[in-house]
């Protein structure tokens, strides 16, 4: 019943073979979608070769470097997408980023820069990619963001990023207030723990992710694969009627008290 053929795809945030965004983009392709993947360039060029050699086999039409902090980077990607597209329907935004020093230490000690920064990046850039994406859109469309349980409760070693993950989630909903009538649906997927190259910032990732495994009602965490089934679903049609929410893909951990 998942059906995505026809559909043009553009996944954001893939680093290497376990970042949830390659789960995504696995799973949006074998539903059909054609995918165009964005990579964060760098002076040595080694993440465009490490993506590009990651992402082969899902044969992708676009292959673009798009880092969020250069205006005119974000404006080339999305007027690449109009002359070889024509039009977008699916937007995945997988961005996150804090500096090391901000996730550790007291909340309070947070840099004026580490917290512009993370909010930048993390936050702000789905606003970013949103507004691009809007004229793009106009037979309606899907965006599709990651969160984190840091953003609505308070957690070890999250410091910042909690707070950059309670802004995004903030921003789903207004955004999905303001894109609605253009039928564009926005919504965030809360993953579980999973060990990527993000979370390995993260003090005490591996005592978390044993944590979710003994409390969970699952008793387990969860796989970029399973994030990969929510996010095709959401950016399918039958999630028509949903806009604006938070899907937990936590092996029902956020309904635990204790």
């Amino acid at each position: 019943m998942l059906d995505l053929t026809g559909k043009n795809a553009l996944v954001t945030g893939i680093a290497n073979n376990r970042s949830i965004a390659w789960g995504i983009a696995q799973q949006l392709h074998k539903a059909g979608a054609n995918i165009g993947i964005t990579y964060l360039p760098d002076e040595k060029g080694k993440m465009e070769k490490k993506v590009a050699d990651l992402v082969e086999p899902l044969s992708p039409s676009l292959f673009l470097p798009c880092n969020v902090q250069d205006d005119q980077q974000v404006k080339s990607t999305f007027d690449t997408i109009k002359e070889k597209w024509g039009s977008l329907d699916i937007l995945i935004h997988c961005l996150a980023f804090a500096k090391k020093d901000d996730l550790t230490g007291g909340f309070s000690e947070t840099s004026r820069a580490g917290f512009n920064l993370a909010l930048e990046i993390s936050s702000y850039s789905l606003a970013q990619l949103a507004g691009a994406a809007k004229p793009l859109m106009s037979q309606g469309g899907s965006i599709v963001t990651l969160t984190y349980l840091g953003g609505v409760r308070a957690i070890p070693n999250y410091n910042v990023m909690g707070v950059a993950k309670a802004a995004l989630e903030s921003s789903v909903r207004y955004l999905a207030a303001e894109l609605g009538e253009q039928n564009i649906r926005v919504n965030a997927i809360s993953a579980g723990p999973i060990r990527t190259l993000a979370s390995s910032a993260v003090g005490g990732i591996l005592d978390m992710i044993h944590h979710v495994e003994q409390v969970a009602p699952l008793k387990r965490t969860v796989t970029q694969l399973e994030v990969g089934n929510a996010a095709a679903f959401l950016s399918s049609d039958l999630a028509s009627g949903i806009t604006g929410q938070v899907l937990y893909v936590d092996a029902g951990y956020e309904i635990m008290g204790m």
